[in-house]
């Protein structure tokens, strides 16, 4: 039988001593965790060995012995080593050795008969993997993709010998907490052997990076609060203010943030360009607002007359144009008498949006949906209107024909009418009928627009989703740490001689981009469509008012 050692590249210079790691029969694997160096008392071993095993639920114990001959090999400690199979009793034993000044590795697995014999019954073929220890422990193994021709209980089959390699050297945690510079009594050699301090420096910064990080803001408050009072304007004070050189460069910065802060308008083109043109945006905010309701204007001037030829009803064409030529007055109006504090209002939005792009893509698209506010009456006064008519149509086709909606069934049921009922239904249908035409243009105009805007938001609303939805972490650690996400090991040969063991180099495949964005795509409360493209069809058709973009967790109409 052949057995795979997944031994680590961190212990292949390590003093001899006793392979420490995990047996995993179904896959007839040892996992090499750590090597116990000389000299050690095997008592407290086994306790150590116990200690851990309590702390990580994982089955670690002694599974062989290393040696490794950097002097003249001494015939007392390899007797010794294989005397250790005795104490420990191991099935199998292994025995890994790597030669003097070369390259040569030696494994084998022995079966011992018993506890005090030195003969062993039966030895096995040995394939031994080398693997580093530090990247198996950060990395997360993820499931290999099924493909079209393999079934899922295959993969997941191939895929079990590595998941236990990771999960056992990613519970053994407890076992890497002790090294080198330990006074206990066992010393052990792993990835962690040369300390741990580097990993403490580097958890406990990652603890202090929001502190910190919020102190230093809160001390740029205080800082610039301090520096506008009026006791550092003194005689003694402002001298060594004006002396000192790290005093002047504060005082440069803290102009510099607060030019940038402030929402007076730039006295020149330097400081405009600083101020990220602000100023500018809302002075040009005001003339195309202007433009827009012209174009508005405009269009409903055309439609006032007679538009691409059509002959419209000449009576409510001016109603309604009149109507909604008012509106664009009020909405003019209104623009010109916010034009006075736009500027600080940009600016306030403007700082808002160092919360994140996804904040400031929003604020535009509660922008552009307050700038549109006109265009969004408008359609909704012709859609009702629109709506009424067909309802009205509807009714009155139902009149001719003998029918009538049945309001508690919900259903159309037969009903009888008399001679004053028809007129009355044939003359309203007719005057509906006439008027539609005009009715159905406004509103398919005033339609199109709104459909622009909701496609504009839309578009905005799918880029906001999609931004919180990125898992940027994952995407940074995969670019910067590609071990970190394992889709799978791949094995190079090292060594293949004969009457020497196969050796092989376990090294990690990262995970794929597509499958770190499918597999880390984080949950959003972002908008999706809410209507399909036939309910929206049917909806635009009848009249009836949408809302293609909602929120989710939102009420159903």
């Amino acid at each position: 039988m052949v057995l795979k050692a997944f031994f680590p590249t961190c212990c292949a210079s390590a003093d001899s001593g006793l392979l420490v790691g995990r047996w995993v029969p179904e896959q007839s694997s040892a996992v090499v965790l750590a090597v116990v160096h000389f000299p050690f008392i095997p008592i407290q071993v086994k306790e150590l060995l116990a200690q851990v095993q309590q702390a990580s639920q994982v089955g670690v114990t002694v599974l062989g012995t290393w040696c490794h001959r950097r002097q003249e090999p001494e015939e007392s400690l390899g007797h010794f080593l294989e005397g250790l199979g005795a104490i420990f009793s191991h099935k199998p034993w292994f025995q890994l050795c790597r030669e003097r000044g070369s390259k040569s590795w030696s494994c084998k697995a022995t079966h011992w008969q018993g506890p005090t014999s030195h003969a062993a019954s039966g030895e096995d073929q040995v394939m031994l993997i080398f693997y580093d220890q530090r990247k198996v422990l950060l990395s997360q193994l993820h499931p290999p993709a099924v493909l079209p021709d393999r079934q899922a209980g295959d993969t997941t089959a191939s895929a079990g010998g590595l998941a236990a390699v990771f999960d056992t050297v990613a519970r053994s945690e407890a076992l890497f907490q002790s090294d080198r510079f330990d006074e206990g009594p066992v010393r052990l050699s792993h990835w962690q052997s040369e300390g741990v301090e580097a990993s403490i420096l580097v958890e406990l910064a990652k603890w202090a990076a929001g502190p910190v990080c919020l102190l230093l803001a809160c001390l740029l408050s205080l800082v610039s609060a301090a520096s506008a009072c009026r006791v550092f304007k003194l005689w003694p004070l402002s001298f060594i203010w004006s002396k000192l050189s790290t005093c002047e460069q504060l005082r440069h910065r803290l102009e510099q943030l607060t030019l940038i802060f402030s929402t007076r308008k730039a006295k020149n083109p330097a400081q405009l360009m600083r101020k990220d043109l602000i100023g500018q945006l809302a002075d040009a905010l005001i003339p195309v607002a202007d433009h827009v309701a012209k174009e508005l204007q405009h269009l409903l001037q055309w439609l006032m007359g007679a538009p691409a030829g059509l002959k419209m009803n000449r009576a409510l064409d001016q109603v309604l144009g009149r109507f909604f030529l008012y509106h664009i007055h009020l909405w003019i109006s209104y623009i010109h008498l916010m034009s006075p504090f736009i500027e600080r209002i940009l600016w306030h939005v403007g700082l808002s949006a160092c919360l994140g792009l996804t904040v400031a893509l929003s604020i535009l698209s509660d922008i552009i949906a307050l700038l549109t506010f006109h265009i969004y009456c408008f359609y909704v006064y012709g859609a009702r209107l629109y709506c009424l008519k067909i309802h009205g149509l509807s009714s009155l086709w139902r009149l001719f024909r003998g029918k009538k909606w049945n309001v508690l069934r919900q259903r159309v049921d037969s009903c009888s009418y008399d001679l004053d009922q028809l007129f009355i239904g044939t003359l309203l249908f007719t005057i509906l009928v006439f008027l539609l035409p005009t009715t159905a243009l406004y509103y398919l105009v005033f339609t199109l627009l709104r459909l622009l805007v909701v496609t504009v938001q839309g578009l905005i609303h799918l880029l906001v989703d999609l931004i919180n939805s990125l898992p940027l972490y994952s995407l940074g650690l995969r670019l910067c740490r590609p071990y970190r996400l394992a889709a799978g090991v791949k094995f190079r040969v090292l060594e293949h001689e004969t009457g020497r063991p196969l050796r092989l180099l376990m090294q990690i495949n990262p995970l794929p981009y597509s499958r770190v964005v499918h597999t880390y795509r984080l949950p959003t409360c972002g908008c999706h469509p809410k209507h399909s493209w036939g309910s929206l069809c049917r909806k635009l058709f009848f009249g009836e008012l949408i809302y293609p973009w909602r929120q989710r967790g939102d009420k159903q109409d």
